[in-house]
């Protein structure tokens, strides 16, 4: 009789626990998607860039490979950044399991209202990506932001100094660069710094195992380049050194 009432006091307990003692739902990788929407992301680049996160995700080869993991699901947030103090969670923590998620989270990424028109904070979107991925209601073994850009850092602090930030904590940090065919009137090294874009990205923003670069020629190639982004981050297949991938 003792036992028995062991045994259900032990259940009612169970019950009685609050939310954060419960283990958090496991998914493959807990992935943000930080895009760039500074000055000199124009209305049209930003609805390129908008449209090819939001069908990238619906993508059947993009979701092959998040079936293919070992819990069949993904958790994806998506940041936009722009100055120092310009960021904002436009989608908040969502689980991508299948074609159904994957809709819904291209639906609300269109329907939502650009969020800023500023200057650059690379080291800002990585900050800010940082506490979102600490605030993920869901755990996974692999951690990683994906970060968009058209330029370099020209606000806030240091982006060599988020990124080892970042690293210390284990985060995988990868880059999409969008070149531009005219550099910017205000600050032409913006657009095009010494060396390339992409490897302004290589040495100064991406980091961790198997972190690598791509490069989209424009936005209209954005679309395909975070397809093939998002296949390589969620299967893992890293290359044995840093490397930009240029998409033509």
């Amino acid at each position: 009789m003792f036992r028995r009432w062991r045994v259900i006091l032990a259940l009612l307990a169970c019950t009685l626990l609050p939310a954060s003692a419960v283990a958090a739902e496991a998914v493959d990788l807990l992935l943000v998607l930080a895009a760039d929407v500074s000055r000199s992301v124009d209305g049209p680049k930003f609805q390129l860039q908008r449209e090819g996160y939001a069908s990238a995700l619906s993508d059947p080869r993009v979701l092959n490979v998040i079936k293919s993991g070992v819990n069949g699901r993904i958790a994806v947030s998506l940041v936009e950044w722009s100055g120092q103090t310009s960021q904002k969670v436009v989608i908040d923590w969502m689980v991508i399991d299948g074609a159904h998620a994957a809709q819904q989270f291209g639906d609300r990424l269109l329907e939502t209202p650009r969020s800023f028109a500023d200057r650059t904070s690379i080291s800002g979107g990585i900050d800010s990506a940082v506490a979102e991925l600490a605030r993920s209601p869901y755990t996974a073994n692999r951690q990683t932001i994906d970060v968009s850009g058209d330029g370099t850092n020209n606000s806030g602090r240091d982006v060599k100094e988020a990124r080892d930030d970042a690293l210390k904590l284990g985060i995988t940090i990868n880059g999409l660069v969008i070149l531009s065919e005219h550099p910017l009137p205000w600050n032409p090294e913006h657009t095009n710094p010494p060396g390339g874009l992409a490897n302004y990205y290589r040495n100064n923003v991406m980091g961790g195992p198997g972190a690598f670069v791509m490069e989209a020629k424009d936005f209209q190639s954005f679309g395909q380049a975070i397809i093939n982004k998002l296949i390589a981050e969620i299967a893992q297949r890293p290359a044995p050194a840093p490397t930009v991938f240029a998409l033509k």
